[in-house]
């Protein structure tokens, strides 16, 4: 909306974590930001858009990677780990250019859009040409994925990763960067720092209405332990996301531990990277003493069911986190799916897995996770809630689809949150403008025939 515009929507069922469960409830808003929620309202239809259905905040993507959306299926046919999974990836990141990576990136936030995402987390690594040479603008890339998500309507955090080498050895030795991975990485830390200043964030690590700038550890495996408290220095300066891939593999701690003798969450405590703005990303592998670790800080995790089931890296210990005091977070990762539904809901079937018992996490946790503290911990404190002040970002999905009708309108919450998917989503709205209307993308008119092109042109 421009400034100054005013619109009104009345929501058949609307819900929030302060607001709870409310029905006709008429949201407010008065160019980006709710001016007022009323619930029981008996405002007319002429003076208001209604939005029939479960509507709740947008929902924050929290771990994306966009490119790997390529790779939905065509990894699929052949046995293999985490590790020969990568291979595929790499050869994708060496095909990317800042071209081609715009049109993949704005399809790909389009179809988050459609699945109800109004906030991503783009961890973003692929930052320079061939070889390793930097492009005439060396945020060129990073760039490109600003204006996608602009482009498809959502907003941005560019969490950019500092990545320097190749990996750990069995041995605990540090592996150079070869390959692909020259185009992932800057000189050293103060060689990250420098070309991340350059993307001009504000002091408060804004780079726009849409978007924020965060920072991002790859990993452990990826910037030495002297490197580490640059990233963390930098991130505390403005006060913006850290985030950092942790204990994904068994194999990432082991290597850890051969040369650090400590855990991954241990070297990141060492270095000061943890804290309540910092993500830890998967934390699939943790011992007793790491989640005391992430949890005294109130690092917030982020939980990737799908991706995780789908590389086989294994099963998070979402509930000892969360009762231990970390925050959690959903993301698509690698975009096996993109459905942040079926992502909060594994992270409870996960734990009925591996306990045999149900019941772990309530509906309204599941549903905080996927927009209320996503959207915190990407840096957008101010949406994630209905409440005069927020910014007027929410999602309405149906509840008379074949997945979701009939439970009684009590029950709206857990119909959605156990029930829905993605193709449930009918509205979209982000700072108060329509994104999708009536199932449909506003901006990007045919998703489908978006996407096709675009990973296409990054496959062999």
């Amino acid at each position: 909306m421009t400034a100054g515009q005013t619109r009104a929507w009345l929501a058949e069922l609307a819900w929030s974590p302060a607001l709870g469960l409310r029905r006709d409830v008429l949201i407010e808003a008065s160019a980006d930001r709710i001016t007022g929620v009323v619930p029981d309202s008996s405002a007319s239809a002429l003076v208001a858009t209604r939005l029939p259905g479960l509507t709740m905040p947008g929902l924050a993507n929290a771990h994306s990677h966009a490119f790997h959306r390529a790779l939905r299926g065509v990894t699929e046919a052949a046995r293999g780990t985490f590790w020969t999974w990568r291979e595929r990836m790499y050869e994708v990141a060496g095909r990317l250019d800042p071209g081609n990576y715009l049109a993949l990136a704005t399809a790909v936030y389009a179809e988050m859009a459609l699945a109800g995402v109004s906030c991503v987390g783009e961890f973003h690594y692929v930052h320079h040409g061939p070889h390793g040479t930097p492009y005439a603008d060396p945020n060129e890339m990073g760039r490109a994925l600003i204006e996608a998500a602009r482009r498809a309507g959502i907003r941005i955090t560019l969490l950019d990763a500092c990545y320097l080498s190749g990996g750990l050895s069995a041995d605990g030795s540090q592996q150079p960067l070869e390959g692909t991975q020259l185009r992932f990485g800057d000189a050293d830390g103060a060689a990250w720092a420098s070309r991340v200043e350059a993307l001009g964030p504000d002091a408060t690590g804004s780079l726009g209405s849409h978007a924020r700038l965060g920072a991002a550890i790859h990993s452990v495996r990826a910037v030495p332990p002297t490197q580490l408290p640059v990233v963390a220095v930098w991130s505390h300066r403005y006060g913006v996301p850290l985030h950092a891939h942790v204990s994904e593999q068994v194999a990432e701690n082991r290597a850890c531990l051969a040369a650090y003798r400590a855990t991954p969450a241990e070297v990141l405590a060492e270095a000061g990277a943890l804290g309540p703005r910092s993500t830890a990303v998967h934390a699939t592998h943790l011992t007793d003493s790491d989640i005391e670790l992430l949890a005294g800080s109130r690092c917030h995790v982020c939980m990737c069911p799908t991706t995780e089931a789908d590389l086989a890296d294994g099963i998070g210990r979402a509930r000892a986190l969360a009762d231990e005091g970390s925050p959690l977070t959903l993301g698509s990762d690698s975009h096996a799916v993109i459905d942040l539904f079926e992502e909060a809901r594994r992270v409870e079937l996960g734990e009925r897995l591996a306990s045999q018992e149900r019941g772990h996490f309530t509906a309204a946790e599941l549903a905080a996770a996927a927009s209320t503290i996503g959207h915190a911990s990407l840096g957008w404190p101010d949406a994630g809630e209905l409440a005069a002040g927020g910014l007027a970002d929410f999602v309405t999905i149906a509840l008379d689809s074949p997945r979701t009708a009939g439970a009684p309108r009590t029950a709206a919450l857990e119909s959605v949150i156990f029930g829905a998917s993605a193709a449930d989503v009918q509205n979209l709205v982000v700072g108060g403008l329509d994104v999708v209307s009536g199932g449909r993308h506003v901006l990007v008119g045919d998703v489908p025939a978006a996407l096709a092109p675009a990973i296409g042109g990054v496959l062999c």
